[in-house]
């Protein structure tokens, strides 16, 4: 019987494949003793391989068969498919293990590892984009094995070009940032584990992808931000060409400091730590003004988190020999009382009138008292006319209130006359 037949050659292939599986599971286990390679190639690999060779063998089997050509033809469709999509998981697995050797060759746990996270940052990128391109590639063989697919092949490259300009207009951030993370794999702007300050925060570069970039911030949170970013904002990399860095400790202290002294207390309390890297540890005064001496303490560490424990460290040392052996360099404010009298404070002297005339509008000179005596003498009054005078009545006064002087009319006679 024809399906008896094909159960018959299903079989006689997937005990073929397990056997052959087996046997070079023996062989890569037997090289594993020796080499480490052989351990992550199992390890990657194991899977893919088997389920590639058992999906190949049954398509040989079904095509071997003789059973109805439609089944036939419907299973070894079937079977193409699922060959093509485990082709492409084994290609995958191989290209990631053949990736995890270089990175093995290169490790980031050791105190110069500049060059290694460079290259483990361009491997991690070309990996992403290996896996995607494989990925696409399988999907295009299993549509092309559709007859349909194939004839509107011709239909679908007439209208490439409108879609690519739709697509370019719709995922254009997307791309850009496609673009700039491989950018940043191959620009060496950026690696993995590197120590940057973005946004204002410090972190370390824990992961590069094609789109985004996830800092790992001092306090464990995480900071993802845009491949662009990283291609058009400024940012600071303190691990871009080494590791080792330069901090500052400053001190405001009083006029009374001893710079000598606190100089040889540094150089004490450097020797007994083993985060100073020996390089630079100096302290100059770099400032005295407003009361106050600025002291400047500069010293080096390998790397960014032991700078800062450094500083740290010899802030502490200092505050504590300041009040314990140097007291009088704790900064104070002063204020001076004087009693001694001011100048201004002293009693004026009279000083004798002077002879000389004052330069006055109205006194101190015969032009002065003319002009007083036009504007303060008497006031001249118009006459009444005896019409206008009613009988009995009393002198008129002038405007100001004063008496109008008589005339020589209203005079009495002189008696003596």
């Amino acid at each position: 019987m024809p399906w008896l037949q094909a159960l018959v050659y299903v079989l006689i292939a997937a005990v073929g494949a397990v056997v052959v599986t087996a046997l070079v599971a023996f062989i890569v286990r037997r090289i594993a003793r020796k080499k480490a390679w052989a351990s992550r190639l199992i390890k990657r690999a194991r899977m893919p391989f088997r389920i590639f060779l058992l999906v190949i063998a049954l398509w040989v089997a079904v095509q071997s068969t003789a059973v109805d050509p439609g089944w036939r033809e419907f299973l070894s469709h079937s079977l193409l498919v699922a060959s093509i999509a485990a082709g492409t998981w084994l290609i995958c697995a191989l290209a990631i293990f053949l990736e995890d050797l270089g990175l093995a060759r290169y490790r980031i746990d050791v105190a110069d590892n500049r060059h290694a996270r460079r290259l483990r940052t361009q491997v991690l990128i070309i990996r992403r984009i290996t896996v995607v391109a494989a990925v696409l590639l399988g999907v295009g063989a299993i549509l092309l094995t559709f007859p349909g697919v194939s004839a509107a092949g011709a239909s679908i490259l007439a209208s490439a070009g409108l879609i690519s300009i739709i697509a370019g207009l719709a995922a254009q951030s997307t791309l850009a940032n496609v673009f700039a993370g491989v950018q940043l794999a191959f620009s060496d702007a950026i690696r993995v584990d590197d120590v940057v300050i973005v946004e204002t925060e410090w972190g370390r570069i824990e992961e590069i992808t094609l789109t985004y970039v996830v800092v790992h911030l001092w306090d464990d949170r995480r900071m993802v931000l845009p491949s662009t970013y990283f291609t058009t904002t400024p940012f600071q990399n303190w691990t871009r060409k080494n590791s080792e860095l330069m901090g500052s400790v400053e001190f405001d202290l009083d006029w009374r400091v001893e710079p000598d002294a606190m100089r040889d207390e540094l150089h004490r309390v450097m020797e007994k730590t083993d985060l100073w890297d020996h390089r630079v540890a100096i302290l100059q005064v770099t400032d005295a003004v407003a009361g106050y001496v600025r002291i400047r303490i500069l010293v080096t560490a390998v790397d960014a988190p032991t700078l800062f424990d450094l500083r740290c460290y010899v802030r502490e040392s200092l505050v504590s020999w300041v009040q314990q052996v140097s007291p009088q360099t704790v900064p104070r404010s002063r204020v001076e009382i004087s009693e001694t009298p001011l100048e201004s404070d002293a009693p004026r002297k009279k000083t004798a009138p002077s002879k000389t005339p004052p330069d006055a509008l109205f006194s101190g000179d015969a032009r002065s008292e003319l002009r007083a005596s036009q504007f303060t003498g008497p006031l001249e009054v118009q006459r009444v006319a005896p019409a206008d005078v009613h009988p009995g009545a009393r002198p008129t006064a002038s405007d100001d209130g004063r008496r109008a002087a008589p005339s020589e009319e209203e005079r009495p006679a002189d008696p003596t006359a």
